[in-house]
């Protein structure tokens, strides 16, 4: 059995070419991991709906198996997911999160989420 691993943690610093979450894969050889919980506050991970509509959560991982797992957590939790591709789109995911961070403390408050609209 592989071990399944769900990185919502994000790096801030500058200069490494591997996001967080590409480092994690290479330290736990084998594991499933798969980025996500990483673009919100934590404080509103149990409640994504904004009026009538919901958070997305944006996922990216290697296994098919280990992200749709990590969707069906984060549907249960009433986010709309979308998958952002392989693991190596956790750099992306993890730009978005510095976005987030810098519009909570330029202004904005903590109770902000991202939604991608779809037409």
């Amino acid at each position: 059995m592989k071990i399944g691993i769900i990185d919502s943690t994000n790096r801030f610093t500058a200069g490494r070419a591997a996001s967080g979450a590409e480092e994690i894969a290479g330290l736990a050889p084998g594991a499933r991991v798969v980025k996500a919980f990483n673009t919100i506050g934590a404080e509103l991970l149990a409640g994504p709906r904004f009026d009538m509509q919901s958070a997305t959560m944006f996922i990216c991982g290697g296994d098919a198996q280990a992200k749709s797992i990590v969707a069906s957590l984060a549907q249960k939790l009433g986010f709309e997911v979308v998958d952002a591709g392989p693991l190596s789109s956790a750099g992306m995911l993890e730009s978005l999160a510095r976005l987030w961070v810098s519009l909570a403390r330029g202004g904005l408050g903590r109770n902000i989420a991202f939604k991608l609209l779809r037409r």
